[in-house]
């Protein structure tokens, strides 16, 4: 694990597992967690023998807590600058929610054109754009993401409890087991974070338009996302993504949350090391 620190003055947490000479995956956490959020994935692609390497987004985790540029732009530049540094070649970028918008922009504008990266896994990310719009209709309204402002300065640590304990798992599904280890795993890494950080994140995931970005992606991308997802909508996200990219694979998992690379791991792991050894 180490640090590196932008050309602004962030500094920004990594994790580095594994045999330096191993082809890299580089996974990329969703909002409003850490790096912390891929143990389960890092653990087991260590195991298959590859480089592992994670980063806490600025504002988040580990990573300062600056004030400034939270937003989509610099999130693929902080990325750039640590891929530089550990000077990753080949790499597998796999990144959830926030993080697969953050994949998205790394890749089209740092990743693909300098050579870097092999392939790409979008997991219940945001891309192309989440804000409903006259030319997004099948968006989530932005009315939606005011509540989550308001929830979160009214009471972060109560907004993050709800979020952890309801939607983004599934557990407010009728017949599903609340896993209380699992949310009081989220609200950790949620709260180790810089609440401007997440406020100003809300904007960067529900209101950056990625279409461009993901139409300049040309390496193999896999979709991955579940029909159940009540956090980002698979319609106007995963089916989106497969038209827009011009080499994806598309899989919608039956009953998947948001939240199923914990969930489902044991499902969802096996299924992106098929894809990345494709």
């Amino acid at each position: 694990m180490g640090y590196i620190t932008t050309d602004d003055g962030a500094e920004i947490y990594f994790k580095d597992w594994g045999n330096p000479d191993a082809q890299p995956i580089v996974f990329h956490h969703g909002w409003p967690l850490s790096s912390d959020d891929w143990d389960a994935q890092m653990l087991y692609f260590l195991a298959e023998g590859y480089r592992v390497v994670a980063s806490d987004r600025r504002g988040h985790g580990r990573s300062s807590q600056i004030g400034t540029g939270h937003d989509m732009d610099h999130y693929a530049s902080d990325v750039s600058a640590v891929v530089e540094h550990l000077d990753l070649h080949d790499a597998v970028h796999i990144g959830h929610s926030t993080g697969g918008g953050q994949v998205a922009r790394y890749v089209a504008r740092y990743g693909q054109p300098q050579g870097r990266v092999a392939k790409a896994v979008l997991v219940s990310a945001v891309p192309p754009l989440m804000l409903k719009t006259e030319s997004n209709p099948e968006g989530t309204d932005l009315s939606v993401f005011d509540g989550f402002r308001a929830a979160l300065t009214a009471n972060r640590a109560e907004f993050f409890q709800a979020v952890a304990s309801g939607p983004f798992y599934g557990f407010n599904r009728p017949g599903v087991t609340t896993s209380e280890p699992v949310v009081a795993n989220w609200w950790r890494q949620g709260m180790t974070g810089s609440a401007v950080a997440h406020l100003e994140g809300i904007k960067a995931f529900s209101e950056t338009d990625q279409t461009e970005d993901l139409r300049a992606i040309t390496v193999p991308v896999l979709v991955l996302q579940g029909d159940d997802d009540q956090v980002v909508p698979y319609r106007p996200a995963a089916l989106k993504q497969a038209e827009l990219l011009s080499d994806a694979t598309l899989t919608i998992y039956e009953g998947y949350p948001h939240g199923m690379l914990t969930t489902h791991a044991d499902v969802i792991n096996p299924d992106i090391l098929a894809f990345i050894r494709s």
